[in-house]
């Protein structure tokens, strides 16, 4: 009858002791290299006869040589128990990026993909230059590409709550109005909620939807506005404001370092401030715990910081 072989039969420390006293040749000398005593390490080489059914060590004079079957088992055991330590050595604190080879996933905006990741892989590039960059688009704010280990981060607003997934914020974003230079909202009179619900709107809408926050804040004031276009990102309604009668609401990020303030001409469109009050944005880098203690990984995350604060000051 055959037996299953369960953990509590296997004493992993045998491996330990039996490649040091193949390596040494002396049951003295195998003692002092594992800090025990030569009458434990005697018992140790009797349980591992026991355990192989071979003397694996055997007198020749007065020293100690292998036997047939010992030294078969030399190299395998050796790396075996030196594969063992690798594995159960303490993960690296630090890690030399200039040498490090791997793929990162990131999950951002198209929003991102415009104004930040050329200054991201600049600044990835040259402290890591064997590290390789792969953008996704996120279609939506479910956690399951990072649940399933799909990308490793995610930059942007959280959506559905994911209680096990860790956050750093990395800039604080507020919406502000947009529209071309010389646009009849921005001329002459000042900007006043009913004058710019009565312009014709360009939304950006991830899924398509044609209500955001700037619909609900002009319902408390009982206005409505009209929604002619929906894009999916705001580079999109950006580009279409620069160019037609219509008017959008962005995150002031999109327009530089100072917001409204930002020189646009090159893009043929001015920033205003909203009349009204909106939702304040959080934009954060998103992870999964698995990723927490991994040096790479944390140093993904700082550099992400790191840029988005210098973009963003």
């Amino acid at each position: 009858m055959v037996y299953p072989i369960v953990m509590e039969d296997i004493d992993l420390n045998l491996l330990v002791a039996l490649d040091a006293l193949l390596a040494e040749g002396s049951v003295t000398e195998a003692a002092k290299r594992l800090g025990l005593s030569p009458s434990a390490m005697s018992r140790t080489l009797s349980r591992l006869r026991a355990v192989t059914g071979d003397p694996l060590l055997v007198r020749a004079g007065r020293s100690l040589v292998p036997t047939r079957f010992a030294e078969a088992l030399r190299d395998p055991v050796h790396a075996v128990t030196q594969d063992a330590r690798a594995i159960l050595r303490p993960a690296a604190s630090e890690i030399d990026m200039a040498t490090l080879e791997t793929t990162f996933s990131m999950r951002v905006s198209e929003a991102f993909l415009e104004f930040l990741a050329a200054p991201l892989v600049s600044a990835m590039t040259d402290a890591a230059p064997h590290v390789r960059i792969r953008f996704v688009l996120k279609p939506d704010k479910e956690p399951h590409a990072l649940r399933e280990g799909l990308v490793d981060l995610e930059i942007g607003v959280l959506g559905v709550p994911a209680p096990e997934l860790r956050t750093r914020l990395l800039l604080r974003d507020r919406l502000i109005g947009i529209a071309r230079e010389d646009h009849p909202l921005l001329t002459g009179e000042a900007v006043t909620v009913e004058r710019y619900a009565a312009c014709s709107h360009v939304v950006a809408s991830r899924n398509g939807e044609f209500a955001e926050a700037v619909d609900e804040a002009l319902e408390k004031k009982n206005l409505k506005r009209e929604i002619r276009v929906v894009v999916p990102g705001f580079p999109d309604a950006m580009r279409i404001a620069a160019s037609t009668d219509f008017v959008a609401a962005v995150p002031a990020s999109c327009l530089g370092k100072n917001g409204v303030n930002e020189p646009l001409a090159a893009r043929g469109i001015r920033g205003f401030e909203l009349p009204f009050e909106t939702p304040e944005i959080l934009v954060s880098a998103i992870w999964h715990p698995r990723a927490d203690a991994d040096p790479a990984h944390r140093w993904l995350r700082d550099i992400v910081a790191r840029v988005c604060r210098a973009a963003y000051p």
